[in-house]
Order: structure tokens, then sequence, then C-alpha cells
């Protein structure tokens, strides 16, 4: 038993990397090299807030009123972001993940989705964490273990930091050709072209006082198929590269803005992997068709320099 607000803690080490992954939403809660901080998360006795390193499934983002439509039936999901009338961030933030498998610098959690009142469908859903001599690797898988085919996206939600005070003064790399616009709900309205706008930071740009809270597509990838976002400290010239790999197909970026707590704005940044964009239940945009038996991974990763 523990006292954590987030249940069983896991820490990871190898050489001088340190990951701490935590039983409830099997997030990540802290990582570090040589003491210095990599993700702005938070503290063994704190409660998650802002979504901070939580796993998205079965969906990441927004859901307009909770209400899609799937296969001919119309379904009703709990409205979790009641101010703005969505779904929020899917089903298992707030579950317990059970470990599954682990090694010192490595661990496995499960956990389950359970058919229930918005989503009829049964998943069981994976998280692993493997910690390298120059990073982290996450990888999310999916299997449907219903006798019917399941709508599925997925995303994470991890925040990180270059180190300084404030985002303000950090330069950010993020290469995607579009980006989706929304409404004052957070909901999608179309996509367009970054080029020559305030949101194009495919070369290296400082954020200023631009606030973020914005999906990215049209990722320009290497051979291998693996998109690099790039946060870093002008100054030092440290910082990380948030890489995204299978199954990321868009990038939400989000300066902290709107977070509750006015303390942690502006002071990490999300930069959270998803297979589709924003309300892709009602859309399709994205959209996997999760038969039985199937299963879908999402893999990105985190690398300092």
């Amino acid at each position: 038993m523990t006292s954590a607000p987030t249940g069983q803690q896991h820490q990871l080490r190898r050489g001088n990397h340190v990951a701490t992954v935590v039983e409830v939403g099997g997030g990540l809660r802290e990582y570090a090299v040589d003491g210095c901080h990599v993700v702005d998360g938070f503290g063994s006795q704190d409660r998650i807030d802002g979504g901070r390193g939580q796993v998205l499934v079965p969906w990441p983002n927004r859901i307009r009123d909770g209400r899609y439509t799937w296969d001919g039936t119309q379904h009703q999901l709990p409205l979790t972001e009641v101010a703005r009338g969505n779904a929020s961030h899917g089903l298992l933030r707030w579950t317990a993940w059970a470990l599954r498998d682990r090694d010192e610098d490595r661990v496995r959690l499960g956990a389950g989705v359970w058919p229930q009142p918005g989503y009829p469908f049964r998943l069981d859903v994976e998280v692993e964490y493997t910690l390298t001599d120059t990073g982290l690797g996450v990888v999310v898988t999916a299997r449907n273990t219903g006798d019917t085919p399941a709508p599925y996206g997925v995303g994470q939600h991890p925040y990180v930091t270059a180190g300084t005070a404030l985002v303000d003064d950090w330069l950010l790399t993020v290469p995607g050709a579009r980006r989706i616009t929304v409404d004052d709900r957070g909901l999608p309205t179309g996509s367009e072209s970054v080029a020559a706008s305030t949101y194009d930071f495919r070369s290296a740009r400082t954020i200023g006082a631009l606030q973020l809270d914005t999906a990215y597509t049209d990722l320009d990838r290497t051979a291998s198929g693996v998109c690099t976002i790039r946060v870093q400290d002008p100054t030092g010239g440290t910082g990380v590269d948030v890489w995204l790999g299978e199954g990321s197909e868009y990038v939400q970026v989000f300066t902290g803005d709107t977070l509750p707590d006015a303390s942690r704005r502006r002071r990490g940044i999300a930069v959270e992997p998803m297979s589709c964009p924003p309300d892709a239940f009602r859309s399709g945009e994205g959209l996997v068709r999760l038969a039985p038996g199937q299963t879908h991974t999402l893999r990105w990763g985190l690398t300092p320099f």
C-alpha cells in the first residue's frame, strides 16, 4: 500500500538517467538526467494536474458534447471538461494501472477499458517505459478484446522543460506544415498552412508571449518515419527532443496558459503525441477502426541534450 495520491511509484534507473512512472493513469511523473529535470512533472505527494504525463485512451483531446455515432448507433460519453461541454482525454486517466513486468531500467503497466455508457467496447492497454543511455522510450499498445470493432485513438500528455523559469525565452521547433484551427471550446473548425504565420515553428524560434494550444499535422519525418519536436534553452543550448514514431500522426503543443494553478502556467510545454486530431470520434479523421483481436501501437520518446 502507498499513501501517494498517484499510487505505486515505479522508479527506473540507467546510468545518470532516472524516471518515475505512477500507478494512477500509467503516467510519467518525473524524468531527470544528472539531477536536471527533463519533464515538468509533479511531486510524489502531489495529485496530477493538467494531465501531466497521462496516457490518453481511447481518445486524445476532446469530443464535442461527448456525443458521437459509431456504426449507426449514437453514444453519449460523460462530459469531463464541463465548462466547455466536452469529453476530454479518454477513460483511463484516473484508473489504477497494474504492474505487468519490470527491470531496473524498464517497466510495463496495463489497464482495461471495460464496456460502459458511451463506450460499450473492451480494450486491453499496456504502456512500457524504457530508459536507454540516450533517453526515454515509450510504447502504448491497445488490443481489442471485445467482439465488435471499436473506435480508437491514443495520445500522451508529457510536459517538457528547457530548464529556465518560463517558456517565453525558449526556442521551439515543430516540423508541422499545417495546424488545426479551433473554436473557443478547443474544437476543430478546419486546418490551415502555418506558412508566414505566428504558428510556424518549422525553423527554431523563440516562443515569446505566444499562447499555444495547437495541434499540428503534415509532420516532416525522417526516412525511418520519425518526427522530432525540439525545446531548447537559447543561453546554454540544452534542451530536449520529443520524437514521434509509429502511430504518432499529430502533435498538440500547449504552453499551459489555461492551467488552473497559475503558478504552473508557462513553466513547461506539453508536447502531446496523438494518433488522431481533436474530435476524431465525430469527424473520423485519423480514427482507428480497431477490429476484434487487432492491436494498435503508439511510439514516442524523449532525448535530452
